[in-house]
């Protein structure tokens, strides 16, 4: 009976001690029930206040039914003053919503709050599994103290989160590792210290993180840096970047300031950038904000108020350009030299790429430019071979008009073509053949022929060698006449 008599001491109770049908109600206190403790494997100490403190071996096994608790460990020490129980060794604690293995594990009575140490695994009845150095955890409290449970993880652990559909089959993991990691309720995760979320379709990373598993928000912060991860890979940075996913897929990546998206086919830079993406590839990227957006090609340089980038299986196809859009590429210098480069600018922009071709050919290949459009208060440069074949320095021609239409052929002009001949107008100029000669300088004069109609430019032959994508020029381009 001394077993019996230490045991209620401290709050404790033993098979024979009463019934199981007396037991506290769910929402009240836990009192063990302890199975099969011999009397060579306890060992009491009478506190002054009357309490004890008791240390028991040999394997222990105590049950609270009534809050459906059962802690399984090598040993036991329990502290009566401060209802404290400290299980040792091989430890196994099960609950309804939480299943948990470590060395060692403390329980704070007073306040249902669970302190794992060394190789905790940790698993939550959704399939989520967390495994690290240490798990503190706050059970669950119900009215009318109600308390959501969460717990808090630090020394750098592991969650993976199973994610189910809308038939309920599980997902392909996600991994979310975090010098500290919080959990609150069964789907929202938070993290911090060089935090790395491994998704099937992306791999993430940052100094903070956000997650919520019924809305499917998952918020990088602070640093952060996405990387496509299927097909042909893409890598995007921003102050914060959002993963939005539905049905358990990943649909949107959005980055918010100071955003930039880097792909095979285009480099796009802008203060918000919208990625959205389908059977887990990159199939349309959107750009804007106060700051611009750029866009730089291997052929081609936009810049804008917005660009819309369609790029169906990861290739670019169309790039939309928005508000006093400007699109420039390096001149065709085979047969002249000259640093300025040929400009197209306009209200609006849109750009077509040859991306059947290149994909034929093969899938490492870039899409060639085919198809440029202005429109509205449309303006071209063009810099072109002269007509004294033994000059180094190109002829200009600046048109306007209501929509300008350029052809390329293997990435080089072919062909500029002007609408609206009403509202059309031009120039063209070719070098100073004697002046040339005389001082070796790049220069140009009025033409001493009649300068093509406005609505039709000069064509210009095709390049051998298509040009190379650099950053656009200081210096601002020409926007209305």
């Amino acid at each position: 009976m001394m077993l019996a008599r230490a045991l209620l001491c401290l709050g404790l109770a033993v098979p024979f001690a009463r019934p199981l049908a007396a037991q506290a109600a769910p929402s009240g206190r836990c009192r063990f029930i302890f199975d099969n403790i011999p009397t060579s494997h306890l060992f009491t100490v009478k506190l002054p206040s009357g309490q004890y403190n008791s240390y028991i071996g040999g394997g222990v096994v105590a049950r609270c039914p009534a809050q459906g608790l059962v802690f399984k460990a090598d040993s036991l020490e329990a502290y009566g003053d401060e209802d404290r129980y400290f299980f040792i060794g091989n430890v196994d604690y099960r609950e309804p919503r939480l299943t948990l293995r470590s060395d060692s594990l403390t329980y704070f009575q007073r306040d249902e709050r669970l302190l794992a140490l060394n190789d905790v695994d940790a698993q939550l009845p959704s399939g989520s599994n967390l495994k690290g150095p240490q798990l503190e955890f706050w059970r669950a409290i119900p009215p009318p103290n109600a308390r959501e449970q969460h717990g808090t993880a630090i020394s750098r652990p592991t969650i993976t989160i199973i994610e189910r559909d809308s038939a309920g089959n599980p997902q392909p993991p996600v991994t979310v590792t975090g010098n500290t990691v919080w959990l609150n309720g069964d789907s929202v995760v938070a993290s911090s210290g060089q935090v790395v979320v491994v998704r099937p379709e992306l791999t993430a990373s940052g100094d903070s993180l956000y997650l919520d598993g019924g809305s499917g928000l998952l918020r990088m912060m602070r640093s952060p840096r996405v990387v496509g991860t299927k097909g042909r890979p893409f890598t995007l940075v921003g102050e914060t970047i959002d993963v939005l996913s539905k049905e358990r897929k990943v649909n949107r990546v959005l980055a918010k300031t100071r955003g930039e998206a880097v792909s095979r086919d285009l480099d796009l830079k802008a203060d918000t950038i919208d990625l959205r993406i389908a059977n887990e590839e990159l199939q349309r990227a959107i750009a804007w904000g106060k700051s611009r957006a750029r866009a730089v090609s291997s052929t081609q340089s936009i810049l804008a108020d917005s660009v819309d980038v369609l790029m169906p299986n990861q290739r670019l196809e169309e790039m939309h350009a928005v508000g006093e859009a400007v699109t420039d590429a390096a001149a065709d210098t085979v047969r002249f030299r000259t640093e300025e480069r040929d400009r197209l600018t306009g209200d609006t922009i849109v750009a077509h790429f040859d991306t059947a071709a290149s994909q034929l050919r093969d899938t490492t290949s870039k899409p060639k430019i085919t198809l440029l459009v202005s429109s509205g208060h449309a303006t071209s440069l063009q810099h072109l071979p002269p007509r004294d074949t033994t000059l180094r320095t190109p002829a200009i021609v600046y048109v306007t008009g209501r929509q300008i239409t350029v052809r390329f052929d293997s990435g080089a002009v072919q062909r500029v073509k002007v609408e609206d001949e009403d509202l059309a107008a031009g120039i063209y100029l070719e070098p100073d053949s004697a002046r040339a000669r005389k001082k070796g300088a790049v220069s140009a004069s009025p033409p001493r022929t009649p300068a093509p109609a406005p609505s039709q430019a000069p064509s210009r032959s095709p390049s051998p060698a298509p040009a190379s994508a650099v950053p656009l020029p200081a210096a601002a381009p020409p926007k209305k006449p």
